[in-house]
């Protein structure tokens, strides 16, 4: 007899006797053919999954059936073949120890897998709320949607490592406590980037602003182009960007010209003191015609206010019903054209800066008389 068929026909006996960590290589073996298989099983399965949702997804208008598929997507194959290895091992004839072991890796790979899907889906839905805001109808403001999604996905993987730690043996318990001691001493170490993270909640909550609001506070104006968990990114009116603190920004008296729904716009001019009475008297209706030539514009009052140094002050009140400053400029610079054409009709004469000097006559200085100059 040959090596070869020697080496054969001793080879099931040695497959018998043989182990390898205190299990029978054969053993081994049949865990492995298990794993191989459950792993075709999980990955086909998956994939079948996928095909049925992307067969729904196209019948369907929902957003729901699309949200799965990209879940589903996020699974790691990893995650798969170490599910199907878990599987395959408990073939074995293992201690207590280890079969517990295992169990407890099972349910962690299952436990993260799980997290990774809650991530997925958070992500998604914050993706969708902030990309609104390049739509033609701007979303609210992004920061709420910012520190849900971040407050979910802190919350996701704490309650995961809660979970492994209480599989491993950890006193949950003793561990929170320590945490919470920990925490108070972390929150007094970052108090400044704690507040400005609760002053843009408070932004989110009562929307004082949004993006795209213009607003003016202090000595900067402009719209806003972010807001953020710290700061909020202002465009001013002179072109560069301005980043401020959310809880400086909060601490200031805040001018939302955005949500102005009417513009009360205040103006005087001044005519001649050589102004007939008569004239003075038309000059409020001449005012109140030039602005009722307007569709967006509401008079309310033009008076003779009172004696300047140097003219007679009149003063006008009129509303103009949008909040767009070009159009207000426009308005008003109409208005003055017009006041200037029906002045110029009935001859009255705007006040402009006089100085009037009175000389003395020789007859009114005494002195002057008495030395016949």
């Amino acid at each position: 007899m040959s090596l070869w068929n020697q080496w054969q026909a001793q080879l099931p006996g040695w497959w018998a006797q043989s182990t390898w960590l205190g299990q029978p290589v054969n053993d081994w073996l049949t865990a492995l053919l298990v794993s191989a298989l459950l792993y075709l099983v999980f990955y086909q399965g998956w994939r079948l999954v996928m095909q049925k949702f992307a067969c729904l997804a196209e019948r369907t208008a929902t957003r729901l059936d699309d949200v799965a598929i990209e879940v589903l997507q996020s699974t790691q194959q990893w995650t798969l073949l170490l599910l199907a290895l878990l599987f395959g091992l408990h073939v074995l004839d293992l201690p207590v120890k280890w079969a517990a072991r295992l169990d407890h890796l099972l349910w962690i790979t299952l436990g993260i897998q799980i997290a990774v899907w809650l991530n997925k889906g958070v992500g998604i839905w914050a993706r969708e709320h902030l990309s609104a805001i390049d739509g033609p109808a701007p979303a609210a403001n992004p920061v709420m949607t910012t520190i849900l999604s971040w407050i979910l996905r802190v919350f996701i993987w704490s309650v995961l490592l809660l979970t492994v730690l209480d599989n491993v043996g950890v006193n949950i318990t003793a561990f929170v406590a320590s945490l919470g001691v920990g925490g108070v001493a972390v929150a007094l170490a970052v108090q400044n980037i704690l507040s400005d993270l609760f002053a843009s909640l408070a932004i989110g909550l009562d929307k004082p602003f949004e993006v795209g609001d213009f607003i003016i506070f202090g000595d900067i104006a402009g719209s806003i182009e972010r807001v953020g968990l710290k700061t909020t990114r202002i465009r001013s009116i002179s072109g560069e960007q301005v980043i401020c603190s959310n809880t400086e920004l909060l601490k200031n008296t805040i001018h939302n010209y955005k949500r102005m729904e009417e513009r009360r716009v205040v103006f005087t001019f001044a005519v001649n003191y050589a102004t007939p009475v008569e004239k003075n008297a038309r000059i409020p209706q001449m005012v109140r015609t030039a602005i009722e030539a307007f569709d967006k514009t509401r008079f309310d009052r033009a008076h003779f206010k009172e004696f300047g140094s140097n003219a007679l002050n009149f003063e006008t009140v009129y509303f103009i019903n949008t909040a767009d400053f070009n159009l207000y400029m426009d308005i008003q610079q109409q208005v003055n054209l017009d006041l200037i054409r029906a002045f110029q009709t009935e001859g009255i004469a705007f006040g402009l800066p006089t100085l009037t000097v009175h000389l003395p006559q020789a007859q009114d200085i005494p002195s002057l008389q008495a030395s016949g100059g």
